[in-house]
């Protein structure tokens, strides 16, 4: 197992990039906003002999809101569950009274600390170094996260300081058949409350705040022996609410777990019902071509009429998703949620099934004897045979003639026979069409037999014609 470590320390001291740095990624949201990140993110660091778990966590305050207590416990989770602690400051600020109280309860602990001082750039090494020396822990590191200076030799003490991890080992821990699970919904629906029923502990901060979490939180576990990693994501707003540029970067990271996961979780609030916004994602969604599963949240506390409303609501306004498993719960109680994980197994299967080109042919060929395909200029369309070109989402591609004039309608049609034929639940059907090359495509109204260009038939030349004889 790969050993674990933490970066600690106050806000806006540059953990976040020196996360991003080290992992060489950028899953971590970096600004120069105090605060900023506020969930535990987990990254790998595959150097060449030193390869850990690197874990990002929230700026350590003195202040006593609820928001900066939840982010406190999150960074104790973190250091709680770390081999090796890196104590991050600002060397350009100087040692703090917070860097003092930080330094006293990791002193505390009996953690190994490692204390790293970034933001030195211009600065002489020994001279920043000098003062933080008074916080009674090992020779400092002297980096610069952003150029990325002494960033090599901050691996080697860190190397130092773990277990290794040979390279066989780490492949051995890698799994194809992980599961990627994205979270996504509007603010404040409950999907940090969600992914903290469905881990069983408070591992993202729940907070009844719209926008409380700002990055996409990967989170690895496992569930009956199936090996999952849930990505918690932002909510996304209208664009016109969109004011703060943080939130936007939010947005876009939102976006790209969409495009890196295997199965969607839609959450809905029922008790707002169906808005314009959850069209919008949905629509994202249906274009990523990933499987998906929808969670209507909150059901609690609803009447029978309300449920019945909100029932019918999603299946009026969301009738392009009826291939997805709806599920209605509370997040905050438990109900139904346990359900949840079965129907993203189901639809991962789905979305990653292999089936060969003689049932997709056959099923084709069902398709159209049920149904023929309809006259295009006097002549109907030919279908040949079909055959799978991808998977998550199910791509079938399939051949024949005239295959371009095939109307929106019918192409509707075969996905959805090809769902049910394959029974296929909870991932929609992509169909693509190839229509072979026609030779005689331009000349268009003369049969084959006439636009084969025939041998000139010979002549002979003409006679000459003699001078008429001149009468005597």
């Amino acid at each position: 197992m790969k050993p674990v470590v933490a970066l600690v320390g106050s806000p806006n001291v540059g953990k976040s990039t020196l996360f991003n740095r080290l992992t060489r990624t950028r899953n971590a949201l970096v600004a120069d906003y105090a605060g900023l990140t506020r969930d535990r993110i987990y990254g790998n660091v595959d150097e060449e002999n030193c390869r850990f778990i690197l874990i990002d966590t929230g700026g350590l305050t003195e202040q006593t809101d609820n928001m900066a207590e939840l982010m406190r416990k999150q960074a104790r989770l973190a250091i709680d569950s770390a081999d090796l602690i890196l104590f991050v400051v600002d060397g350009r600020a100087g040692m703090s009274a917070a860097d003092q109280s930080i330094a006293s309860m990791l002193r505390q602990d009996g953690k190994d600390v490692l204390l790293v001082i970034n933001k030195t750039e211009g600065e002489h090494r020994d001279i920043v170094a000098a003062e933080f020396f008074a916080l009674g822990l090992d020779t400092p590191q002297v980096i610069s996260a952003t150029q990325g200076r002494g960033i090599s030799e901050l691996l080697q003490r860190i190397s130092s300081k773990i277990p290794s991890v040979t390279q066989e080992a780490s492949e051995l821990e890698a799994n194809d058949d992980e599961i990627r699970l994205a979270v996504l919904g509007r603010p404040n629906v409950g999907k940090s409350t969600l992914i903290n029923r469905l881990l069983g502990e408070e591992r993202v901060v729940a907070f009844d705040e719209p926008g409380t979490t700002r990055d996409s939180i990967h989170i690895p576990f496992e569930k009956d022996g199936v090996q999952y990693t849930l990505i918690d994501t932002a909510g996304v707003r209208r664009r016109s609410r969109v004011s703060e540029t943080l939130e936007k970067f939010s947005i876009l990271k939102t976006l790209q777990a969409l495009e890196d996961a295997n199965v969607v979780m839609l959450v809905l609030d029922a008790h707002e019902g169906i808005v314009d916004q959850d069209l919008h994602l949905a629509g994202l969604i249906v274009e990523s071509g990933r499987a998906l599963v929808i969670a209507v949240n909150k059901w609690d506390g609803l009447d029978k009429t309300e449920r019945e409303w909100v029932a019918a609501n999603i299946e009026r306004r969301l009738p392009f998703l009826s291939y997805a498993k709806t599920h209605f719960i509370s997040a905050l109680h438990g109900s139904g949620v346990g359900l949840l994980l079965k129907s993203v197994r189901l639809a991962y299967q789905s979305a990653m099934t292999k089936t060969p080109t003689s049932r997709l042919t056959r099923i084709l060929e069902d398709a159209v004897a049920d149904h023929p395909p309809p006259l295009v200029h006097g002549r109907r369309i030919k279908y040949r045979y079909a055959h799978l070109g991808g998977k998550n989402p199910p791509r079938i591609i399939i051949h024949g003639n005239q295959t371009e004039a095939t109307p929106d309608s019918y192409r509707r049609y075969l996905e959805n026979f090809f769902r049910k034929s394959l029974r296929l639940d909870g991932t929609p059907v992509m169909i693509e069409f190839k229509t072979g090359d026609n030779p005689f495509r331009e000349r268009r109204g003369v049969s084959p037999a006439a636009a084969v260009k025939k041998p000139a038939a010979k002549t002979r030349p003409p006679r000459r014609k003699l001078p008429p004889k001149k009468q005597r």
